[in-house]
């Protein structure tokens, strides 16, 4: 988990939009956002990209938690409802399994406030050597 927390410490581009990891554990993690204004797009919710990120972001805990450098070999996300300025979004992951230098995670998001999912996200990952 250790190797996590350094990640997120040298990790700009998750800092310069608020997320924060607000638990880590082996093959798990949750992070939090709040959806700013800078975040919504032309129909007045919340940018995909931006949630995609903070699935990624949690994807990335998670599967850095047990230390070697790992980094995505693929994800994929499917929005289920719309977050909106000022929704504080939480995004949990969990590891299904490990092969190799390989492993696949899920991370469901969902708003804090009603629980209501907004995306669930499937990424793939590959220890580097």
């Amino acid at each position: 988990m250790e190797s996590a927390r350094r990640m997120m410490n040298a990790d700009t581009a998750s800092a310069a939009l608020g997320i924060e990891p607000t638990e880590l554990g082996e093959g798990r993690a949750v992070c939090r956002m709040t959806v700013t204004r800078q975040m919504i797009n032309g129909h007045d919710i919340c940018h995909g990209g931006y949630v995609f990120l903070l699935a990624d972001t949690a994807f990335a805990c998670a599967c850095n938690s047990r230390g070697p450098v790992t980094v995505a070999a693929g994800a994929e996300i499917a929005f289920v409802s719309p977050a909106r300025l000022g929704d504080v979004l939480v995004a949990e992951a969990a590891e299904r399994t490990r092969f190799g230098r390989s492993g696949i995670y899920d991370v469901t998001v969902r708003r804090q406030e009603d629980g209501q999912v907004v995306a669930e996200f499937r990424g793939r990952s590959r220890e580097l050597k």
